[in-house]
């Protein structure tokens, strides 16, 4: 796993290996003692302790047992696996097209019932239209140069995906920055119709769509990296080289907390729209 830009997937590797080094400590042994009991090299053991390199659950297990720490071998290859999955690739996401990528998330969609999003960089992906999902998607393409550009495919499964909005017993909360609604990742045409379907999207009776105001005052949260929780089990975050998947419940308490501090400063109903239709009237 390579080094995450965001602190939270390089913390949860860092702490597996603390938790390791503090093992071989109290076991007084040196990093080469416990390497020859494991039959590696030092600088493996080295690796390891400074999160370089993440351990397998056989590393796990042997060190473990060399440091006479046996029951809780089972504990940390648990923690060491979540630290490696809480951090996904884009690369490795997208190699099999953006249209695959939409299903796999759609899986994710059904299985949740309250749905918290918060953006501070484009339309949620639950209320984009094609044309404006295009635009989004056709640019991804471009910047991570994929082989086949599918996005105009992958805007039909993503509005396709997106219909769950309608199903009934699951609720929708979202909650955008001002400065979302002037952001032009589509032409004209696209944006004045994702924009208009934005002033229709809060008369969905499962909806609640907020516009937190470029002019809001002391603020509690400033803007923050994009962000979806999916009931209270898992947090997806978006970076510019990974989607990043949390479920340790400590951070996730911190992400709902975060989301309701954002919702808070948020406007809706009327003045949320009136903040819609300026940003339609700068369309020109």
């Amino acid at each position: 796993m390579p080094v995450s830009p965001s602190s939270s997937a390089q913390a949860a590797r860092k702490a597996v290996a603390e938790r390791l080094r503090g093992l071989r400590r109290e076991a007084g042994l040196t990093i080469t003692e416990l390497a020859d009991r494991c039959g590696w090299h030092h600088s493996k053991t080295s690796r390891i302790e400074n999160a370089v390199t993440a351990p397998t659950a056989n590393d796990i297990r042997q060190w473990c047992a060399a440091t006479g720490a046996k029951s809780q071998a089972q504990d940390i290859v648990v923690q060491s696996v979540n630290a490696e999955s809480l951090y996904r690739e884009w690369r490795h996401q997208t190699q099999r097209g953006l249209t695959r990528l939409q299903e796999e998330t759609g899986k994710l969609f059904r299985s949740t019932d309250l749905f918290r999003v918060y953006s501070s960089t484009l339309v949620p992906g639950l209320l984009q239209t094609e044309g404006y999902a295009a635009g989004v998607l056709a640019a991804a393409a471009r910047f991570r140069q994929l082989p086949a550009d599918d996005s105009a495919q992958a805007a039909r499964a993503r509005v396709e995906r997106s219909r769950i909005i309608h199903d009934p017993g699951r609720r929708f909360v979202l909650v955008v920055e001002e400065s979302v609604l002037h952001c032009q990742i589509a032409d004209v045409d696209a944006m004045a119709a994702q924009l208009g379907y934005l002033l229709t999207a809060g008369a969905i009776p499962a909806v609640s769509l907020g516009v937190i105001p470029a002019t809001a005052r002391l603020r509690s949260q400033w803007p923050r990296e994009t962000f979806h929780v999916y009931d209270d089990k898992l947090v997806s975050v978006e970076l510019v080289s990974a989607r990043m998947r949390i479920n340790q419940p400590s951070e996730i308490d911190l992400y709902v907390r975060a989301f309701e501090e954002l919702r808070a400063m948020a406007v809706y109903g009327a003045e949320a729209r009136a903040l819609i239709v300026q940003a339609i009237d700068a369309l020109g």
